[in-house]
């Protein structure tokens, strides 16, 4: 009875499993796994070596293959494509029973580039389906020290290029992550240099800090330690290039948002 029964629980088990594997196939064969132009494939079929092939899909989402000339396999996965070729086969009655396998050897239809301030700058592939913007980031090595937390992706969707900042740090500290995009075959992610501010003269820690965000002049005196003992708070003044490049000196109050590169001295007030 014993044997029975772990025999009705194995048949069982095989067939959840088999229903999960189909179910895994026909996703990924609706999703991310589809091949597209710049993918390097090898194509062979069974017991003919002579129709074996290796080529790169063409931009217009085709491959040469002896034989059927042009064929058309962007946007059909691996599995997919290897049907395909062999029902082109049969119908053509150039192959008796043809059985194809179509394998990736190199994939550049799914990639996004991540450029700028990371540990590893590249073309990275997206494995996945629903591949999210930190998990790209991931792959790059993480944001660099020199790098800033508002990370910019360019994208092209619904055929308009679109311009996206995204402020990573923000996402964690505030726990909402619905601005962690996820990203399609194209995109490119650019982490640019850390945005910093100076602060010199009568404080007691003055030199270069990062800029956060939406930060006021008194932020930045408490990040440069507070004043120094002869150190006023009145005649602040912020030095900052405008648009052309021009250096100005502006008057600041404790509330004003720093900028940027932006300079702030801290007089010493006279007695």
């Amino acid at each position: 009875m014993r044997s029975a029964r772990k025999r009705l629980f194995v048949s069982m088990l095989i067939l959840i499993c088999g229903v999960a594997m189909l179910a895994a196939v026909r996703a990924r064969a609706a999703t991310g796994d589809a091949l597209g132009p710049g993918d390097t494939v090898r194509v062979t079929v069974f017991q003919n070596p002579d129709l074996a092939t290796e080529a790169t899909i063409s931009d217009a989402g085709t491959l040469a293959f002896p034989l059927l000339g042009e064929v058309k396999l962007a946007e059909r996965t691996p599995i997919e494509a290897g049907r395909f070729i062999a029902d082109r086969l049969r119908q053509h009655q150039l192959v008796l029973d043809p059985q194809v396998s179509v394998t990736l050897l190199e994939s550049r239809s799914r990639q996004v580039a991540v450029l700028g301030q990371v540990a590893k700058p590249g073309h990275y592939t997206l494995d996945t389906a629903h591949a999210r913007l930190t998990d790209v980031l991931a792959l790059a090595g993480g944001i660099a020290a020199t790098g800033d937390g508002k990370v910019v992706v360019v994208t092209n969707r619904n055929g308009a290029e679109e311009r996206i900042e995204v402020d990573v740090p923000a996402m964690y500290t505030t726990g909402d992550l619905s601005a962690n995009l996820e990203l399609v075959p194209g995109d490119t992610v650019f982490v640019p240099n850390l945005r910093v501010f100076y602060i010199y003269g009568a404080v007691q820690r003055p030199g270069v800090y990062p800029l956060e965000s939406d930060m006021s002049v008194l932020r930045a005196l408490a990040i440069g330690g507070g004043l120094a003992p002869r150190g006023t708070e009145r005649g602040l003044t912020i030095h900052r290039r405008d648009e052309r490049g021009e250096q100005r000196e502006l008057h600041a109050s404790l509330a004003d948002r720093v900028e940027p590169n932006d300079v702030i001295r801290v007089k010493a007030s006279v007695f």
